[in-house]
């Protein structure tokens, strides 16, 4: 809604410094915040509370990395902040494309929403999953205001993607929970898949997300074709996977 862009706006430049959380609570109700809008609002509120940004490399998990190989009907991701792709399993190489291959700057599934042509191609609904990953970034940015990695994702997004530039200014959040999505694959066409996001206890600044697929459906046809044609691809290697974060 307007109001709560027009507040988010002032809170994220600094006009306000401290505010109780009565007042917060206030707010909150009379806006109609959401779970995630209303921490968003708290976060963006109470600077002195915001969790000081960890420089250190996000890792996943051993067993988090052997659970997503080990998942081999469905693509799975393993998300850090900044949406960087930490790991992800052989239907999601196949799927999205193969994030280990690029160099680890570029490992981030915003970059490729925004800056590689084929991710427009393969949402059949892209400007919603897209916007999505823009208000994903802003509630990130409320937790992590001084992130340097982050203002550098952001200005490269905005420099080289109108719709980024457009979306970032309008101080949406957003918060992954469940749902499902439709694609035009280029290799087996179009399908229908749900998804399931997961924080693992332990790392609350990453997402595990998890599709679904009806079975029986021809979505579930596609991902098995999908999976047989790309069979010989190699398994995510702990060593390489810990190095995707940066």
């Amino acid at each position: 809604m307007a109001v709560e862009r027009a507040g988010d706006e002032g809170l994220e430049r600094g006009r306000t410094t401290s505010v109780s959380a009565s007042v917060l609570d206030a707010v909150a109700r009379a806006l109609q915040l959401d779970d995630t809008e209303r921490n968003h609002l708290f976060a963006l509120a109470n600077p002195t509370q915001r969790r000081p940004h960890d420089r250190a490399t996000q890792r996943a998990r051993p067993g988090l990395l052997r659970a997503l190989e080990n998942i081999a009907d469905v693509p799975a991701l393993l998300l850090g902040h900044r949406l960087d792709v930490l790991a992800a399993n052989h239907l999601a190489r196949a799927f999205y494309r193969d994030f280990e291959g690029l160099p680890a700057g570029e490992r981030n599934m915003a970059r490729y929403m925004f800056l590689d042509a084929a991710a427009r191609d393969l949402y059949v609904d892209w400007p919603e999953t897209a916007r999505e990953n823009v208000g994903m970034l802003h509630l990130y940015a409320s937790h992590h205001p001084r992130d340097p990695r982050l203002a550098q994702l952001i200005g490269e997004l905005s420099a080289g993607d109108r719709d980024f530039r457009r979306w970032w200014a309008e101080h949406d959040v957003y918060q992954p929970k469940h749902g499902s999505k439709r694609y035009h694959h280029p290799l087996v066409g179009d399908l229908t898949l749900g998804f399931e996001a997961f924080t693992p206890v332990g790392d609350s600044d990453q997402t595990l997300g998890l599709y679904t697929v009806e079975p029986g459906s021809p979505s579930e046809s596609a991902l098995r074709m999908l999976g047989n044609w790309t069979a010989a691809d190699t398994h995510v290697q702990p060593e390489e996977a810990a190095e995707h974060g940066h």
